[in-house]
């Protein structure tokens, strides 16, 4: 929209006070429109955390190409890898895997903040959710190397002994991390989501307000759609014979999604999932098939649907109702795929016209 807008200051100057007032407050108005109609939308994708990228955003200025948003948010991804990642040798979470035990090791302030918000969820999911457990996964062959067959009792208690986030004291004052025993740290489960914020407000900073980030199915959307209405996405459906999604229109909002229907072994008739209890040491039995999180904070959106997994759809329910946390879940039954979710979440639900 080009258009010149003229004001006669003489004309102007005969008015009272408050119309001029309103006259100025109606003209920002106008022009706030203008420049939000011209600002188009932007769509960058690529590669981060062992999974992929996509952002839609409305332009926040026309320095920002989307050649110049990637190259701007590549870096800042690779950033956050260097901190969180156990894949890179010299990372700052290795680096505190690989300090002395019972010594306070000084991280970063990011760093400190994830495994303060994962500590937290820790305690709010009674230890559902636990950064330490990397063991188990790796004994049940769901970790980096891959391999077939369950292991006995001796290995699982074995390894259940080098896992408790209760192990870790995080000193608030100094921002350091003290081991209480030998544990390595993996933040897997929550990494994305804080990903997933960390890019949310880079973006707000450049001034934008409507987006859509997404990391590796985790994500983070505010404002306005390319349509000009609230976002609206789709929760996968497991169910192989019935591919629909389950439409929710959201605000505000991050969501995070964890579920077992895809990952798992069978060994003599009996399936074993990824997720694994942190509590047992041994993978899930119970029939929750995924569990979709609202949250304005997608890192404790991400980590709250790795605890209501672990928990159960009836355990999980119950503390999402006590605290108030929109979930939808997913559930196996004889006749089928079932679902509920909690009252919070209800308000989200596309209605049917």
């Amino acid at each position: 929209m080009n258009k010149t807008i003229y004001f006669s200051m003489t004309s102007v100057g005969n008015l009272p006070r408050n119309t001029i007032k309103a006259a100025f407050a109606l003209l920002l108005l106008f022009l706030a429109a203008c420049s939000a109609k011209q600002a188009p939308y932007l769509q960058i994708s690529g590669s981060t955390m062992g999974t992929t990228y996509h952002i839609t955003l409305r332009q926040p200025g026309d320095e920002w190409t989307d050649a110049a948003l990637k190259e701007a948010l590549d870096l800042r991804l690779q950033a956050f890898n260097q901190l969180a990642s156990t894949y890179i040798p010299d990372s700052e979470l290795n680096r505190l895997n690989s300090a002395p035990v019972g010594a306070g090791h000084a991280v970063m302030p990011m760093l400190f903040d994830i495994l303060l918000l994962a500590t937290e969820v820790s305690w709010l999911s009674n230890g559902a959710f636990d950064v330490t457990v990397g063991p188990l996964v790796d004994l049940w062959g769901f970790g980096p190397v891959k391999h077939d067959g369950k292991p006995n009792d001796e290995a699982v208690n074995k390894a259940l002994a080098q896992v408790g986030f209760d192990q870790i004291e995080l000193d608030l004052l100094d921002k350091k991390v003290l081991k209480h025993r030998e544990l390595h740290i993996d933040l897997s489960a929550i990494a994305k989501g804080y990903g997933v914020d960390v890019v949310a407000l880079w973006l707000e900073s450049l001034g934008t307000s409507d987006y859509l980030v997404e990391i590796g199915g985790e994500m983070r959307v505010a404002g306005l759609s390319p349509r000009g209405d609230q976002w609206r996405i789709g929760v996968e459906n497991p169910d192989v014979e019935n591919s629909d999604t389950i439409p929710i229109r959201l605000g505000n909002i991050g969501v995070a999604t964890s579920g077992d229907y895809r990952n798992y072994f069978e060994e003599e008739g009996v399936r074993y999932s990824h997720t694994i209890d942190p509590n047992t040491g041994r993978p899930i039995t119970h029939n929750l098939a995924s569990v979709t999180v609202l949250d304005p904070s997608c890192a404790f959106a991400d980590a709250m649907a790795t605890a209501f997994s672990v928990m159960g759809g009836d355990k999980a329910l119950k503390l999402a109702e006590q605290l108030q946390i929109p979930i939808y879940l997913i559930e196996k039954s004889e006749a089928g795929f079932v679902r509920r979710y909690s009252s919070t979440f209800a308000p989200y639900l596309e209605q049917e016209k």
